[in-house]
């Protein structure tokens, strides 16, 4: 069993920068995948970023290219989110969730653990 916990949610103002973490504990795989997701209120959830633990290939959706940055610190069994010139669209329940097969897939279904969510508020 996986147990995920993500912090550093908060309210920034426009332009500003967050990092989320996600820490995990419980059984992890090198060949896990977690990824980052999000949902709005009033819309679906949607894929963000995603990074395997070993290592390797990383994804990210259009809308995180070039502002957010994953990466992983595997001594402490975290992952990050790193956030940066945040906009008011990008306010939202941030999810980090741990995918057990190695490939990196952006659809939320396929994810088998999940955290409970940080809040992330952009005011304009």
């Amino acid at each position: 069993q996986v147990q995920l916990v993500e912090s550093g949610g908060g309210l920034v103002q426009a332009g500003g920068s967050l990092r989320l973490s996600c820490a995990a504990s419980g059984r992890i795989s090198s060949y896990y995948v977690t990824g980052w997701f999000r949902q709005a209120p009033g819309k679906e959830r949607e894929f963000v970023a995603a990074c395997r633990w070993s290592g390797g290939p990383i994804s990210y959706a259009d809308s995180a290219k070039g502002r957010f940055s994953i990466s992983r610190d595997n001594a402490k069994n975290t992952v990050y989110l790193q956030m940066n010139s945040l906009k008011p669209e990008d306010t939202a329940v941030y999810y980090c969730a741990v995918d057990t097969s190695p490939f990196i897939r952006t659809n939320s279904d396929v994810y088998d653990h999940w955290g409970q969510g940080t809040q992330v508020t952009v005011s304009s």
